[in-house]
């Protein structure tokens, strides 16, 4: 389904009409299945949290691509996986992603944000966001999380880009990512050796392996870098989109933390989610079969009107909670409060040093990222200062 021409932020129609008609209907996937489309609200919650829906990868079935038999999850990703081997690695990281322990990493994110406004301030009047701003900043956080050294910061974010630069050619991709992965294990090594404060550190006096660790490595890295920078960019188009609820957030620098969580739900990058049923399930007065998959629209139901009045417009003083940009149940974002601190910080700083920041394309050339799981835009070309 494609979105509306000139609308970046909204859903396709087609969502929108499904929800309203029938919010699970029968779908057709990619490479025959025949499963489900969940768009309510209600029933999201509702299938996120029934533990009879499995997140298994070798379960699943794309709904967009025939990729044929989807093997099992690689070590250390928590997303593809049930109980009892989820819960044995988010209990064991649970502890490193508590709010208080997020909030305490808010100074180096305002430090990491000020010396990239710096930078901006200094090569001119014009960058392009994502580049200058959007993806270094979530980069650095990544790399103050694992424990990266200063000195490697600069090739972790530079392959880190590549994994995650959507017209990157394939093999500088696959080049990259097996650079990263052995950068990982090799980071695990040296913090058996030498512990330091910081997640791998914290995690070498449990019983993980070195590939358990850097598989989770891995994960942190790509779940949490690539949504808060497109989170961060995509954020700052529909501000910039919406000067009523710029100007809001401006005038009142304590919306910034409704802000966040109103840009998540209207926003919705990380979309859809995928379940398979593990045994027979009536929704809604549907049978769901074992071993039929759903599609968990995130984004149809973060604009459902029977949860948030008025959904498709951007409301900063909103209170947006129950939304589900972050998903919801076990497998709820684990990062959701390092990427609270980040977007919390580093997007009303864009906007008090550069207040005259502007798009300095239409807004209906800004290229979005149309063909990725993580939605937003690839480049926002953006000025400041007199035209």
């Amino acid at each position: 389904m494609n979105r509306a021409q000139g609308c970046p932020f909204d859903p396709p129609a087609e969502l929108r009409r499904l929800r309203e008609e029938r919010p699970l209907v029968r779908m057709r996937y990619a490479d025959g299945h025949l499963g489900w489309l969940a768009t309510g609200h209600s029933l999201a919650r509702r299938i996120l949290a029934d533990r009879r829906f499995s997140s298994r990868q070798e379960l699943l079935h794309s709904p967009t691509v025939d990729i044929g038999e989807i093997p099992p999850a690689s070590v250390g990703d928590l997303t593809g996986i049930d109980a009892p081997e989820h819960t044995r690695y988010r209990r064991l990281l649970i502890g490193s992603f508590t709010v208080r322990r997020m909030r305490a990493l808010t100074e180096r994110v305002e430090q990491i944000t000020a010396e990239h406004l710096d930078a901006m301030e200094r090569q001119g009047t014009s960058a392009d966001l994502v580049e200058a701003y959007a993806r270094p900043v979530p980069a650095l956080m990544i790399c103050e999380l694992l424990g990266v050294p200063y000195a490697d910061r600069e090739f972790f974010q530079d392959h880190a880009t590549t994994v995650l630069t959507q017209d990157a050619d394939e093999q500088e991709k696959y080049t990259a990512l097996t650079a990263l992965q052995e950068y990982l294990h090799q980071l695990v090594l040296a913090k058996r050796t030498e512990p330091t404060d910081d997640l791998i550190s914290d995690l070498t006096a449990s019983d993980l392996t070195d590939e358990e660790l850097a598989g989770l490595g891995s994960l942190l890295l790509v779940a949490g870098l690539d949504t808060t920078a497109n989170m961060i960019a995509h954020g700052a188009f529909a501000l910039l989109s919406n000067p009523d609820q710029l100007d809001a957030l401006r005038s009142d620098p304590d919306l910034a933390d409704q802000a966040v969580e109103e840009l998540m739900r209207y926003l919705t990058v990380a979309d859809p989610t995928l379940r398979s049923a593990l045994e027979d399930i009536e929704l809604d007065g549907q049978l769901i079969k074992a071993g039929e998959c759903v599609t968990v629209s995130l984004q149809a139901a973060n604009r459902d009107p029977l949860r948030f009045p008025d959904p498709d417009a951007l409301d900063l003083r909103r209170k947006a909670t129950g939304h589900l940009g972050f998903g919801h149940g076990v497998h709820q974002c684990l990062g959701q409060q390092l990427a609270r601190v980040e977007m919390r910080v580093a997007i009303p700083a864009l906007f008090a040093r550069f207040p005259s920041l502007r798009l300095t394309v239409p807004p209906e050339e800004v290229p979005l990222r149309t063909s990725m799981n993580i939605y937003g835009v690839e480049r926002l070309p953006v000025a400041w200062g007199e035209e």
